[in-house]
């Protein structure tokens, strides 16, 4: 039996036993495996399963004697170590990875990211797509696997170690640790590729191409979403749970990120453009669903949706959305003209041409004078195929 200590030395004083901001040291889903492994033969051992946003791991191997046991274990090692970076630069402080009684056998091993790769070499003894391959016999290995590693290039899931005797007579007593490092920002198992995944959703897709800053929009869903639902919850969902999760925090996102006034902004000049299109029918959708029944609605937008009803001739709906826009805000002229022009058309000239009395001696925002309004409109609506027989009822009150 012989004793091997190998230290990681720290040049300074006060060195912080805490775990970084960035991450920690995972103590809960580690591995700790004791193997008896038969003279001359193969095994081949999983790792825990490594948590959801692991980065970097320490693995250590320790061959026994009988009767020996590990001086400190690798947990209790690493929980003086503040990040993996310590390892890799050796500013542990002290720390002794190595620190631990070996016996005199010694050990090929190699380290695999798949199963079958790990199991051929078990059968066969042949190394294929092996991570690290320790050829010459040791009696005692550690190393940081860092996310440079072609171990952990993949984040896989587990890693497989495989082990051959060195001793052809006697059996050996392996010990075998793992820690993983969980990365704080990825631990939810939110990688990049897994939000480009989540941003490819319809709900939060359409309405990026509605507003100002759809950059801060995204910025916002993503921050939202991964919040709630960490990537393997959203996984589980149903295809309908997701559509209603994302339309959800789509909405939320909306007005967290400032976003909402433009996306509306956007949905009413969409409106118009399709109204000018002869697409009432879509406009009038598109206003009824994203602003009107997610009670968005300013008494403009009934303003609007009622001349959308207005120019197809549905005067019921039309005059039901004026009425709205009217209890809204009493002073919007427009609004208060296009109900006066619903009354003309269903033959109430009273209430029509009481609108009239009421308002004539004002001007429209864009500086017409009432009268000048009432006879551009009458015009369109000539134009439209509209019934004019009441018109001349109406001029009569201005000239």
């Amino acid at each position: 039996m012989r004793f091997s200590i190998i230290a990681l030395s720290l040049s300074y004083t006060g060195f912080a036993f805490a775990q970084s901001n960035e991450g920690y040291w995972d103590n809960i889903r580690t591995t700790n495996e004791t193997i008896i492994l038969e003279a001359g033969k193969r095994k081949a051992i999983k790792s825990t399963d490594l948590p959801a946003g692991t980065t970097e791991v320490v693995y250590r191997i320790s061959l026994l004697d009988d009767n020996q046991k590990i001086s400190s274990s690798l947990v209790s090692v690493l929980k003086a170590i503040p990040d993996p970076s310590g390892i890799s630069q050796g500013t542990a402080g002290a720390v002794f990875l190595l620190s631990t009684i070996s016996g005199d056998d010694k050990c090929q091993f190699y380290v695999f990211t798949d199963e079958s790769d790990a199991l051929l070499f078990e059968k066969s003894g042949t190394v294929k797509n092996a991570c690290v391959s320790q050829d010459e016999p040791v009696n005692k290995a550690a190393k940081l696997l860092s996310e440079k590693s072609s171990c952990m290039a993949t984040q896989p899931k587990e890693l497989w170690f495989g082990f051959e005797s060195d001793n052809w007579v006697m059996k050996q007593k392996i010990v075998l640790e793992v820690v993983p490092w969980v990365n704080n920002n990825l631990k939810s198992g939110w990688s990049a590729e897994a939000k480009k995944e989540l941003l490819k959703t319809i709900p939060i897709a359409e309405m990026a191409s509605k507003v100002a800053n759809k950059d801060l929009l995204f910025g916002t869903f993503l921050e939202t979403f991964t919040k709630k639902y960490t990537y393997a919850e959203y996984q589980k969902l149903l295809i309908a749970e997701k559509t209603k999760a994302t339309a959800t925090l789509a909405e939320e996102s909306l007005v967290k990120s400032g976003q909402l006034n433009s996306y509306l902004e956007n949905l009413r000049n969409q409106a118009k453009q399709l109204l000018f299109s002869n697409k009432t029918s879509e406009a009038i959708v598109a206003i009824q669903q994203e602003i009107i029944d997610k009670k968005r609605a300013a008494a403009t937008d009934y303003g609007l949706l009622g001349h959308l009803f207005l120019s197809s001739k549905q005067f019921v709906k039309a005059e039901e959305a004026y009425l709205k826009a009217v209890e809204m805000n009493k002073t919007e002229l427009n609004v208060q003209m296009q109900l006066a022009h619903v009354y003309m058309f269903t033959n109430r000239m009273a209430k029509a041409k009481d609108i009239h009395k009421k308002f004539q001696s004002n001007y429209m925002s864009d500086g017409k004078s009432w009268a000048e309004q009432t006879k551009v409109d009458f015009q369109q609506f000539e134009k439209n195929g509209f019934e004019t027989s009441n018109f001349k009822k109406i001029l009569r009150l201005f000239y």
